[in-house]
């Protein structure tokens, strides 16, 4: 993978604020795939003690972000333009990855697709299945 893509990614990590306070973190990546994971606290827990919806959007979203920033040219970024999430049961457990691939990148939107896994007690479970549109634009640097 190019470096500059290494560097992109790296940074849509370092730079996001929110994803941070939700404790995701960004576990490996490269060329078309990013791999992310959350630890599953009372902080992003909804009033069943589930993980909350939006918890597990933002983090399949950041991670099909990190996929398709993976292959876009240097001089250019991504933006979601589009997301769709289907739950397929509650979270619960001690941690929730991601995984996101690129299924493909054009010269203005990259199509990816992501699922959330939840592991509790050692058993891997797939939660959420996720698929996002992101749109290619210019990179602009922030100070």
């Amino acid at each position: 993978m190019p470096e500059p893509n290494a560097a992109l990614v790296a940074q849509i990590f370092e730079r996001a604020e929110f994803v941070r306070s939700l404790g995701i973190t960004l576990v490996a990546f490269d060329y078309g795939w990013c791999e992310t994971k959350m630890a599953i606290t009372p902080a992003i827990s909804q009033q069943h003690g589930f993980v909350h919806a939006g918890a597990m959007m933002t983090l399949a979203d950041h991670t099909c972000g990190g996929a398709a920033a993976s292959t876009v040219p240097a001089d250019k970024d991504v933006l979601t333009i589009d997301n769709n999430f289907s739950f397929l049961r509650a979270a619960a457990g001690q941690v929730l990855t991601c995984r996101a691939t690129v299924v493909r990148t054009g010269s203005t939107v990259a199509f990816v697709e992501a699922r959330i896994d939840a592991t509790r007690d050692g058993v891997t479970t797939q939660i959420v299945s996720a698929s996002s549109i992101l749109s290619i634009v210019g990179y602009r640097p922030r100070d």
